[in-house]
């Protein structure tokens, strides 16, 4: 894949792909959606902490190549996740796009309570 662009608009082509035809048997992707959002979840929170961790040793060692990996990991798993609720990569992008010339404390506060 010729850039970061065309490796997102594949991955998530194949993430809606495998959701919607493969077996779980034989394709990971389609056995965390059988599994069903709790278990997306899981994944999810499991790979922030690996991050997480990742990120703390980095800073320690000076190397980041275990912290790019498990951040792959969690990029991934959160596509899953948004991939399951009927989202893609596009929306978030769109909603980066949207806060991209708006200071960080300009976002916050246009933000509604929940």
């Amino acid at each position: 894949m010729s850039n970061s662009s065309d490796v997102l608009a594949e991955l998530t082509r194949v993430l809606e792909a495998r959701k919607n035809s493969a077996d779980g048997e034989s394709s990971y992707v389609a056995s965390l959606h059988q599994k069903g959002l709790n278990k997306i979840l899981e994944k999810v929170g499991e790979e922030a902490v690996e991050t997480i961790l990742a990120a703390k040793d980095a800073q320690a060692s000076g190397d980041t190549s275990d912290l790019i990996y498990e951040t792959a990991d969690l990029w991934f798993h959160t596509l899953v996740m948004l991939s399951h609720l009927g989202e893609d990569a596009s929306a978030v992008l769109n909603e980066l796009a949207r806060r991209f010339d708006m200071s960080g404390l300009e976002e916050k506060a246009s933000r509604t309570a929940k």
